[in-house]
């Protein structure tokens, strides 16, 4: 038996070994982590240390650096025309050269080819090539920016003088570092003491002879690539700058696209008004054909008969609607489409759908002009399309009043709470507004004041604005 002292220190020392098998913290578990997480993680944060060399190595040698050294590679040969000119102009200036004054000549030949570079860009079909080859090779940053169109503009074609200038100068570079360096740092690498000077040179400097051969080798190689991916992607940001369109160019450019936007919206109100009448009072008229066919063989026959008149007219005005369209491709105005003078066969049509209509017209609504004349049947008529869809065959009343200056459009009928509108509204009302407002009139829609019938009140100045449609 154990006891005293000892006792007490065995039953401490096991209940820490207890202790630490339970909680997984002895010396065998060390910190009781999962050895396969430890080894995750280690191997996310070795990931994420090669991470910066990968982009890295990415930037130099990669797929867009490659197009980047072709595109300077390209300004590079666009520069040799300008710089042989200079070169054998200012080398006439003087024969008897020594080395270091040709080397001068040559810089001075550069700087004096890049004005006549930029005079030639200032040709507008410069811009249109010099952006295509930047879209296709120097992946600029924001590339819908980029203009492959002439420049229009002497803003537009100083730009692109900018552009060429920076083209053809850091081609011209690169160009040079690549046919002249490149081969030498190879050579540099492949045969570290075939040059002999030079490795007296670091010999006499405490380096060993083979080794700077290869390590000058590399340094230059490292220089070309690095100055090559520096100076395209420098090319890259400025592109949509200097390439771009200008404030002017972009003023047109909206205006352009407010055009057509504008063309787009007649043509879908034009579509809706026509063809979706005649689809509103050919569902009427064949649900009516088809409750009576077995009882009333006649009127069925009637109402496809009625059928038949409206589809024809549905496509004679379809045509009409995509003839105005081809007319404004061509930069050409139209009036196309029926009048107001068509106003008895519309109400002729609606009438066999079952709509008891009590139409008041004034006298000479046929002397108004064309243009204004056929907006405003657009109205009649999409007012009426929206009495088939929501009041069904219930008596309604049209009224088309001429002033001097002003025609009066009001259209009333019951209102029919069991038939719930679209959800969302429709575009039938928003496509009178809009026809209302482009001439310059307004327009009233809602139920009346005892909230029993609906009221559509257009009022049209004759005269404003008509005649442009």
């Amino acid at each position: 038996m154990i006891t005293g002292a000892g006792a007490d220190r065995h039953t401490d020392a096991g209940t820490d070994a207890d202790t630490d098998a339970d909680t997984g913290t002895g010396a065998d578990t060390g910190t009781g982590m999962d050895p396969g997480a430890e080894h995750s993680r280690g191997s996310t944060e070795n990931g994420r240390g090669t991470a910066p060399v990968r982009r890295a190595l990415r930037a130099l040698f990669g797929r867009q650096a490659r197009l980047r050294w072709v595109h300077l590679v390209l300004g590079g040969a666009l520069l040799m025309p300008y710089w042989l000119l200079s070169t054998v102009v200012l080398g006439s200036l003087d024969p008897q050269k020594g080395p270091l004054l040709q080397v001068l000549l040559y810089f001075a030949a550069l700087a004096t080819s890049l004005p006549m570079a930029a005079a030639t860009a200032l040709v507008p079909t410069v811009r249109a090539l010099e952006g295509a080859a930047a879209l296709a090779l120097c992946a600029p940053a924001r590339a819908g920016e980029v203009v492959t169109g002439p420049a229009r503009s002497w803003a537009a074609r100083r730009r692109t003088a900018g552009w060429f200038v920076l083209h053809l100068a850091f081609g011209g570079i690169v160009s040079g570092m690549t046919l002249t360096g490149a081969p030498f740092a190879v050579m540099l690498v492949l045969r570290p003491t075939g040059f002999e000077e030079l490795t007296r040179f670091w010999e006499d400097r405490g380096v060993p002879g083979p080794l700077p051969g290869p390590v000058l080798g590399l340094a230059l190689l490292a220089l070309i690539v690095g100055t090559s991916a520096g100076l395209g992607g420098l090319l890259a940001r400025w592109a949509p700058v200097l390439l771009g369109p200008t404030p002017d160019e972009r003023l047109a450019a909206a205006e352009r696209r407010a055009t057509v936007l504008a063309q787009r919206n007649r043509l879908a109100r034009e579509l809706h008004d026509s063809v979706g009448h005649a689809l509103s009072a050919v569902g009427i008229q064949a649900s009516a054909a088809a409750r009576v066919l077995r009882t009333d063989p006649e009127f069925a026959a009637e109402a496809l008969a009625a059928i038949e008149e409206t589809a024809r007219g549905a496509v004679a005005e379809l045509d009409a609607v995509l003839g105005l369209l081809r007319e404004e491709e061509r930069g050409e105005t139209a009036t196309a489409g029926p009048t107001l003078a068509g106003l008895d066969d519309l109400l002729r049509q609606l009438a066999r759908t079952g709509v008891t209509m009590h139409a008041e017209l004034a006298p000479g609504l046929d002397r108004l002009p064309p243009g204004f004349s056929r907006e405003a049947y657009r109205i009649v008529q999409e007012g009426l399309t929206n009495v088939l869809r929501h009041a069904g065959p219930a008596p309604a009343r049209l009224r088309v009043s001429l002033a001097e200056e002003w025609v009066g459009i009001e259209l009333t009928n019951p209102l029919d709470r069991l038939r719930p509108g679209r959800p969302g509204g429709g575009r039938g009302l928003r496509g009178i507004g809009e026809r209302a407002a482009a001439l310059h009139g307004g327009c009233e829609a809602g139920p009346t004041d005892d909230g029993t019938m609906w009221r559509l009140a257009v009022r049209l100045p004759v005269g404003t604005g008509g005649e442009q449609w």
